[in-house]
């Protein structure tokens, strides 16, 4: 199976490319109605993968897995009466998430907030993305449309606000952007902290990997990092990190600038254990409020970071 880089809209050039199903690849079929004349690709493929939403088709549509009459086409192609769209069907992979696994922490008339394990993707990134919290949406609030107000980390847990109405989104964007959200992390830290620190380093997300931490502070207020020590042990803090609105990796990059990285960071830090000590343990703000405790310890922490010792004493 071949997979092409698609842009949203019609691209001339995929009309020479070939088609990505074959007789070994098990296939949906659907013949485009009358009624349907000059719908959109991304809505007229719906039928072809019931119960997913418009961003999933999209990025169906992008990894060359629907064709139409044999050719590729980008979402925002108009189809026509008679047309065949032809679509691989992706065989779903063993669950390693389930609904029971994400505590529901929330659920008003219009915001909510469930808690997000580690190694669980927040949004959607396609059929061959991995597991995502947004799949399970539907699960945890039967009966209602939910959309994520933020997203966590795929190793960082905790808090996820949602909300069930379109409207709260713009709501809840107008409230970050007035710095009436506060998010408050918990994490485990090598070394000793001798007071609160504020971060306030600019960060490079251009790599999709890596954050970078440049060398000037942020014009922006909303995106520092703000570190109090909790609790020492064993060579490890316990920190408290609030933020406003964050950028990827903020805190993990942040804290590893300072000379102080995350236990079980992969990236940032020495990827010691099973987990990324980095939890969101708290949401407030005028519409919502919602407090989370992380499920290990500080001592839990340092015994993964001397069982990582010893394993590297012995090799």
């Amino acid at each position: 199976m071949v997979f092409f880089p698609l842009c949203l809209g019609y691209d001339r050039r995929v009309d020479s490319r070939q088609a990505v199903t074959s007789g070994d690849v098990p296939a949906s079929v659907v013949v485009v109605e009358a009624g349907q004349a000059g719908w959109r690709l991304d809505r007229a493929v719906a039928g072809l993968w019931p119960g997913t939403g418009l961003r999933e088709r999209r990025r169906r549509i992008e990894a060359g897995l629907v064709t139409v009459n044999g050719r590729l086409r980008g979402a925002a192609y108009k189809v026509r009466p008679g047309e065949v769209l032809t679509a691989v069907v992706v065989p779903a992979a063993p669950a390693l998430f389930r609904p029971s696994d994400i505590p529901v922490l929330h659920a008003g008339p219009v915001f909510g907030a469930v808690g997000k394990p580690g190694g669980l993707h927040s949004a959607s990134l396609g059929p061959a993305g991995g597991e995502s919290l947004e799949a399970l949406l539907g699960a945890l609030f039967p009966g209602r449309s939910a959309w994520l107000l933020s997203r966590l980390d795929r190793l960082t847990s905790g808090i996820v606000p949602v909300t069930f109405a379109a409207e709260g989104v713009g709501r809840w964007r107008a409230l970050e952007d007035a710095g009436a959200v506060a998010k408050s992390y918990l994490a485990v830290v090598h070394g000793r902290l001798d007071g609160a620190l504020s971060l306030a380093w600019e960060l490079d997300v251009a790599d999709r990997a890596v954050t970078r931490v440049l060398g000037r502070d942020s014009a922006d207020p909303l995106r520092r990092t703000h570190v109090t020590p909790v609790r020492e042990a064993g060579g490890l803090t316990l920190v408290c990190c609030r933020i406003a609105k964050g950028a990827r990796h903020q805190i993990r990059a942040h804290l590893a600038a300072s000379g102080h990285p995350l236990v079980g960071d992969p990236v940032y830090g020495r990827g010691e254990g099973p987990r990324l000590h980095l939890h969101c343990a708290g949401v407030a703000s005028p519409v919502l409020d919602v407090r989370d405790d992380p499920r290990w310890t500080l001592e839990d922490a340092v015994k993964v970071v001397a069982a990582a010792g010893d394993t590297a004493s012995e090799d």
